[in-house]
């Protein structure tokens, strides 16, 4: 498999490495987010979207700190080698329309929807 394609759902924290998004310029309310408070908001959307109470890419355009948010999330398709480690080995791991469990890289935290 060459190439997958994925939507994710990005929550920074103060442990980021870039600590400014499109919803906070600033980096104000990251600076002051917990890894943990992080990863329980992630966990709250994945329970809402698994549940069929939301749908993904709702909830990436309003919750994403990455700018794919403003595509639900998309980030389009993507070979080994592009993305952090991490992040690439979940994608790769999970079948098409699958949902990852948390993912913690440089960036934050993730929760990864494989799309193709």
């Amino acid at each position: 498999m060459a190439e997958v394609r994925a939507s994710h759902i990005l929550i920074k924290h103060e442990g980021s490495r870039r600590k400014a998004s499109w919803k906070d310029p600033d980096g104000r309310v990251i600076s002051s987010t917990t890894r943990e408070a992080a990863a329980a908001r992630l966990q709250s959307l994945r329970e809402d979207i698994v549940s069929g109470r939301a749908k993904f890419a709702d909830l990436a355009s309003v919750h994403s700190d990455c700018s794919s948010a403003k595509r639900g999330g998309d980030l389009g398709k993507f070979g080994r080698g592009q993305m952090q480690k991490p992040f690439e080995d979940a994608t790769f791991a999970l079948g098409v329309g699958e949902i990852s469990g948390l993912v913690d890289t440089d960036s934050g935290v993730h929760i990864i929807l494989r799309t193709a």
